[in-house]
């Protein structure tokens, strides 16, 4: 599915916040480019790349054919689905009812799991004599426990929102317990639903976006 005459532009790293992004245009085919974004060697800074996002943060996208047919630039990877699912029409409901739903969902990922996943990330990667354990307990306990909201929401819903949606590809490049210290096997409904993303062609693709470009 394409719906402009021209492609997507998308300011991308190959984290999970830039990985949602090109899932969705993966899975509803839509035309896009990358514009590179090293985080690491502070791009994101840029004063040309601040007119565009100007919390520093990536992803950026930039849809050459916005609102009455002039560019917008969007910044905020939550704000960006919404966009591309209300310009498109897919994987974001109509109804007002679905769409809380997937709402809640998406903001779960943004205010918690995101955070919480990358506090874990940052207090477990620490180096031995930089250590923190309350910050490594803290973190990897809380992180399980939102493990567990999704794991009971799962049980009886095949993805997060009952249909697969924008609230799932939120939440999937988030779901990393190896290095966050979590037993996947614990939270075999979260489990399952990692399996269900990971079989479709266009997460793969998106999953894979970018992969060298921290080489």
């Amino acid at each position: 599915m394409t719906d402009t005459a021209e492609p997507y532009v998308l300011y991308f790293w190959p984290t999970p916040n830039g990985k949602k992004i090109t899932i969705f245009l993966e899975e509803a085919r839509l035309d896009y480019t990358i514009v590179p974004v090293n985080v690491g060697a502070g791009e994101q800074f840029e004063p040309d790349y601040l007119k565009i996002s100007p919390n520093n943060k990536m992803p950026a996208l930039v849809d050459p054919l916005g609102p009455g047919g002039q560019p917008i630039a969007i910044f905020e990877s939550g704000a960006i689905l919404q966009y591309l699912g209300r310009k498109t029409g897919a994987f974001y409901p109509i109804t007002e009812k679905a769409k809380t739903e997937v709402d809640q969902w998406l903001f779960f990922q943004m205010a918690s799991i995101g955070p919480m996943s990358g506090q874990c990330y940052h207090f477990r990667g620490l180096p031995t004599d930089k250590s923190n354990p309350y910050g490594v307990s803290r973190y990897t306990q809380e992180v399980a426990r939102l493990y567990s909201v999704m794991d009971k929401q799962l049980k009886d819903h095949d993805f997060i929102a009952g249909s697969y949606s924008i609230a799932d590809m939120a939440l999937y490049p988030w779901i990393l317990p190896e290095p966050l210290g979590q037993n996947i096997g614990d939270f075999p409904h979260l489990q399952a639903w990692r399996e269900r993303m990971a079989s479709r062609p266009a997460v793969e693709e998106g999953m894979i976006v970018g992969a060298n470009l921290r080489k």
